[in-house]
């Protein structure tokens, strides 16, 4: 199993270097008959992951978006998991385009009358057969480089809802700056995000802590939790803690 993952987390990276690889060329480079070759595809079409085309596919995700995936990939899968456990049935709650809170919806199969709301697009091959699921996509501007729908429509549309949780990303937080973003169009989607919430929960992995991003998003202050890995620094963690900030380390 191991080994045929492998292989399809390869095939998606020589598609997206060159998306013109024909189902033989893939054959003959992974040296598999192309009965497999067509089945890794199948899978990877099934799990939003490329479209498939006349003699091979082309992947659905950006270059940019498909490299932070890869990233520290064992802390963000933790880090998800256990936001995920916050989520009990019939909760209402918001979540952030992210690398990382995109893997919760992943976590929820069980649960019942969940309401999600969310400007990520990248969640979606998570949430297709969870029945117990309800998702509401906001509208917005489409970046594909983050997967995600923002601007004034983005924020109009979340001032709508208001939910238990907001589970956000962050590209940076310190106890004094707070959390950060690399865009301001992200940053204001965050905020408002928090606003409609009435708890706030961050999922940082441990080389986001200590950095400051672009955009501020909200000062420490005003979460309530953050989900990090074992990695984070010790004193940044406990600098945040005395910011009242529950760090829970995964």
């Amino acid at each position: 199993m191991t080994k045929k993952r492998n292989r399809k987390q390869q095939i998606l990276e020589l598609l997206m270097e060159r998306p013109e690889l024909s189902v033989s060329e893939l054959s003959r480079h992974f040296g598999v008959s192309e009965v497999t070759i067509r089945s890794d595809l199948r899978e990877l079409e099934a799990q939003g992951h490329l479209v498939r085309q006349h003699g091979g596919g082309l992947p659905t995700l950006h270059t940019n978006v498909a490299e932070r995936q890869r990233a520290r990939i064992d802390e963000k899968t933790r880090i998800a998991r256990a936001a995920a456990d916050l989520i009990g049935d019939f909760d209402d709650v918001m979540i952030t385009a992210g690398t990382t809170t995109s893997l919760i919806p992943r976590f929820l199969i069980g649960r019942q009358g969940v309401n999600i709301v969310t400007n990520s697009t990248l969640l979606l091959p998570f949430v297709r057969h969870t029945p117990g699921l309800s998702v509401t996509l906001t509208g917005g501007e489409f970046r594909p480089a983050i997967e995600a729908l923002t601007g004034p429509a983005t924020i109009r549309e979340l001032e709508q809802f208001h939910v238990g949780k907001a589970f956000l990303g962050s590209d940076g937080i310190t106890a004094d700056k707070g959390t950060t973003a690399d865009g301001a169009d992200i940053a204001d989607v965050c905020r408002r995000m928090s606003q409609q919430a009435r708890q706030t929960i961050v999922l940082a992995d441990a080389s986001k802590l200590g950095r400051e991003g672009f955009a501020h998003i909200m000062p420490a202050s005003e979460i309530d939790i953050l989900i990090t890995d074992t990695a984070a620094p010790p004193d940044e963690v406990e600098r945040l803690r005395k910011k009242g900030v529950d760090v829970r380390i995964v």
